[in-house]
């Protein structure tokens, strides 16, 4: 609990400091197709700053156990699209803490939030259905695969989970 708890306090303070510079855009163009660029720039500039450093880690791990370049390629492309679903305004950095912490302590009343209009509803509904939004609009301009993977990425593992998406969970639990 305490660690998770940290976890989330590392990723706030990343998200109020760390931005994207020209070689973290470079990497993300040169990895994403032109046609799912304009999702990855529709995220808040904090998640594109925690997709980009998901995208890193899952570049490490790849290399530390032996991904083939093809599949290494396309868990890159999942980690850079993994919370598209999370597009600007929908859900801002303060937004993000309400929901983490609505879902974590009350999550029977974030139920009953959701349900109803309005802002603190419509953030906690993103909060949660992100991975299902995120793989509508990617299946929106046929990138089918990469959908398949970031609809589980909040799921629990199963045994028939592909090491891609055991990969992007592993990365992004450290982001």
């Amino acid at each position: 609990m305490l660690q998770q708890m940290y976890g989330r306090v590392r990723q706030f303070v990343r998200a109020v400091t760390q931005h994207m510079g020209e070689a973290d855009h470079a990497f993300v163009r040169a990895n994403l197709p032109a046609k799912a660029l304009p999702l990855f720039y529709a995220m808040h500039p904090a998640d594109q700053v925690h997709a980009r450093n998901v995208a890193y880690t899952a570049r490490a791990l790849a290399g530390e156990r032996g991904l083939p370049e093809e599949q290494r390629a396309f868990l890159i492309r999942c980690a850079l699209l993994h919370d598209v679903g999370r597009r600007r305004g929908d859900l801002d950095i303060l937004g993000k803490v309400f929901a983490v912490l609505m879902m974590h302590y009350l999550p029977r009343t974030s139920g009953r939030l959701m349900m109803r209009e309005g802002r603190l509803g419509h953030a906690l509904y993103v909060y949660r259905h992100h991975p299902a939004i995120g793989a509508a609009l990617l299946r929106g301009i046929g990138m089918e695969a990469e959908a398949g993977v970031i609809e589980c990425h909040h799921q629990a593992a199963s045994a028939g989970d592909s090491f891609v998406l055991t990969l992007l969970r592993e990365a992004d639990a450290q982001n």
